[in-house]
């Protein structure tokens, strides 16, 4: 019998938690659970992200990986959506005018993990990526 994926738990820093919760509720659609001044935490698609304030955060990738002919900031954090849910979030970034990193296309295409892909960065600077698989079985698949 296959496990269901468990949550996960993701803690970034922030330097405004009113423009990052504003991001988060409005262009990823999250649902804002327990917070204080200091931190909110926030359902990302069924994982727990959590914001900390943290003065001015010195978030530079001043280091890339070379993924398709693009360069990948490293770190960044994602999630695996539904092809529906990624389209919807692909949207809701270009109605928010926020810029893409790297702006929507396909990986892999006609392979083995297929995939639509784009990355933008928070209003703090941390880099995200969202997903979705034609294949959703095929996740850990090479």
């Amino acid at each position: 019998m296959k496990e269901k994926l468990r949550p996960f738990h993701l803690a970034i820093s922030v330097d405004d938690i009113p423009t990052n919760r504003k991001f988060y509720r409005e262009v990823s659609g999250c649902v804002e659970g327990r917070s204080s001044d200091y931190w909110v935490d926030l359902n990302f698609f069924d994982h727990q992200l959590v914001i900390h304030y943290k003065e001015k955060p010195k978030v530079e990738y001043s280091h890339s990986n070379p993924v398709d002919g693009k360069e990948v900031a490293v770190p960044h954090f994602g999630v695996v959506l539904d092809s529906k849910t990624f389209d919807y979030i692909s949207e809701r970034i270009k109605e928010h005018q926020i810029n893409f990193i790297i702006e929507p296309y396909i990986r892999f295409e006609g392979e083995v993990g297929e995939q639509a892909t784009l990355f933008i960065n928070d209003p703090a600077g941390n880099t995200i990526e969202f997903k979705a698989f034609k294949n959703p079985d095929q996740l850990f698949e090479n």
